[in-house]
């Protein structure tokens, strides 16, 4: 037998234990729930609006954000954003919608 016996060769379970999280697993859960995040505030392009409010005309666009204002920060002002037109506000007011009273 060996200097530590029995007892050495195999240890006895104190209790029930969790593995020990690393780091890398803490950084992994972290980045998945902060995807789960964006993805679910983000299903739709324009929250509150209507998709004709945004269809402004690039002319007629009025500027609702500041130097490098994202998508999410201008929705959330309730404003529309479209950056495929350079020159022009990509964070501008939408259209208001007239409402039928007869």
């Amino acid at each position: 037998m060996s200097l530590l016996g029995r007892r050495g060769m195999f240890s006895e379970p104190t209790g029930p234990q969790s593995p020990p999280v690393t780091m890398e697993a803490r950084k992994f859960w972290l980045l998945v729930m902060v995807l789960a995040l964006v993805s679910s505030s983000s299903t739709g392009q324009y929250v509150g609006l209507s998709p004709n409010q945004c269809k402004v005309p690039a002319k007629e666009r009025v500027d609702c954000g500041y130097p490098e204002v994202t998508p999410e920060q201008c929705n959330n002002r309730g404003c529309c954003f479209d950056s495929s037109i350079s020159g022009v506000p990509w964070c501008f007011k939408p259209l208001q919608e007239t409402e039928c009273t007869f």
